[in-house]
């Protein structure tokens, strides 16, 4: 039985994936025990995908778990990797992610110390955030989150004015559709079954075009506005897109690819900044979106990818001359992890969080962000910093849908 560097063995005893009911999706976690009584958490939702697919991959690959030094974070993830080489990405690689950071809250509790002292230590103790699903959570998720529904383009401006009074300053949108009643347009997300076509329309377009209007001319000048198009478009439609809402200077416009060179193009069409990749992972698939300069921020998502190979994508970017946003839409468990991520890489551009939650968002965990006019406090406790309430997690179990 092999020693680490460290003069200690820690044994995986078990692994296992815990589901929590949040409204319009489930979140997701791994708890990792091992045999010094040190527990490792993390977490690895997959709203639009397969939940139990990431149990199913956890499942299958305990056997390779069982036994291992949990401290050996690096090597067990390229021994699974290893393990699962002909079916990189996507529900394997969310779940490698999910049992590297696991592995990381291990070593840091073990330590004493943040996760980010394992990388360095923090570059900043500060981070920039960015309200995410703004107004989208209030037209398709009102009743479970219990926030004020958005019926009209008045109501768009008074949340405006809640943003401003709450002291952020940054917010991310999806595209609105302000028929009766509204609703978000996804059909790039299987949310508007039988328009595998993607096409766009005038009512697309002139919907978009009043929305981002009324909230630039609520918010004013200084008001960051991110639209995320997601993959709700083909080609055409995203340079569309852009045309019609470059006079109100977004901050990025956000668009799911998987051509790089078709991101290129929209990206050479619009003179707004474009952000992608979330649903990229690992190097090997950010790469020819970096050698073709497809986007201007990389959107990198620590949860999938896992920190240290996340802290990788971002070292490439920034060869690239390229910013990375991470891509968090989670509990505050995901959002300590990518906090500590915001604050050991060099270039950094914002953090997304969502706002509108399920009420028992904060009961989950054992800490919350500290924020303050869209700013929050990066993590100082061992490991993420964060405990997992398991007895409020199985309180509110996951329906599947």
């Amino acid at each position: 039985m092999a020693v680490t560097q460290l003069g200690r063995y820690m044994k995986i005893l078990n692994i296992e994936v815990l589901h929590c009911d949040a409204g319009w999706r489930p979140w997701s976690f791994i708890k990792i025990t091992t045999s010094d009584g040190i527990i490792g958490y993390s977490e690895c939702t997959d709203s639009h995908g397969s939940p139990t697919g990431i149990t199913g991959v956890v499942e299958d690959l305990k056997p390779l778990l069982i036994g291992k030094d949990a401290l050996e974070f690096e090597k067990i993830y390229w021994e699974l990797f290893s393990a699962t080489r002909q079916s990189i990405g996507s529900i394997i690689q969310k779940a490698l992610g999910g049992i590297e950071n696991a592995l990381l809250d291990i070593k840091g509790k073990h330590l004493g110390v943040p996760v980010y002292e394992l990388f360095g230590g923090p570059i900043r103790d500060k981070i920039q955030l960015y309200w995410s699903h703004w107004g989208t959570t209030r037209v398709r998720a009102h009743e479970s989150t219990g926030v004020k529904p958005i019926h009209n383009f008045h109501d768009v401006s008074d949340l405006v004015e809640e943003t401003k009074r709450i002291g952020f300053s940054a917010i991310k949108t999806n595209i609105i559709l302000f028929s009766s009643p509204p609703k978000v347009h996804m059909p790039g997300f299987g949310k508007a079954l039988g328009s595998p076509e993607l096409n766009i329309t005038k009512d697309i377009l002139s919907n978009t075009v009043q929305y981002l209007s009324t909230i630039r001319e609520a918010g004013g000048n200084d008001f960051d506005i991110i639209l995320d198009a997601g993959f709700n478009f083909k080609t055409e439609g995203y340079k569309q897109i852009a045309k019609a809402v470059e006079p109100f200077n977004p901050t990025w416009l956000e668009i799911d690819s998987y051509d790089p060179k078709s991101l290129r193009e929209i990206k050479d069409s619009t003179s707004i900044p474009i952000c992608s990749g979330e649903d990229l992972y690992t190097n090997r698939q950010y790469k020819p979106y970096f050698e073709n300069y497809s986007m201007d921020i990389a959107s990198v998502d620590i949860v999938w990818n896992g920190f240290a190979q996340s802290k990788k994508i971002a070292d490439t970017a920034d060869i690239y001359e390229m910013n990375i946003t991470p891509h968090n839409y989670y509990s505050h468990f995901a959002t300590f992890i990518s906090a500590q991520f915001a604050a050991s890489v060099p270039n950094f551009r914002n953090l997304e969080i969502d706002i509108d939650d399920v009420p028992w968002k904060d009961e989950i965990t054992s800490a919350v962000p500290k924020v303050k006019n869209g700013v929050m406090d990066i993590p100082k406790g061992p490991g993420w910093g964060i405990e997992l309430n398991e007895e409020v997690i199985r309180a509110h179990p996951w329906k599947k849908q």
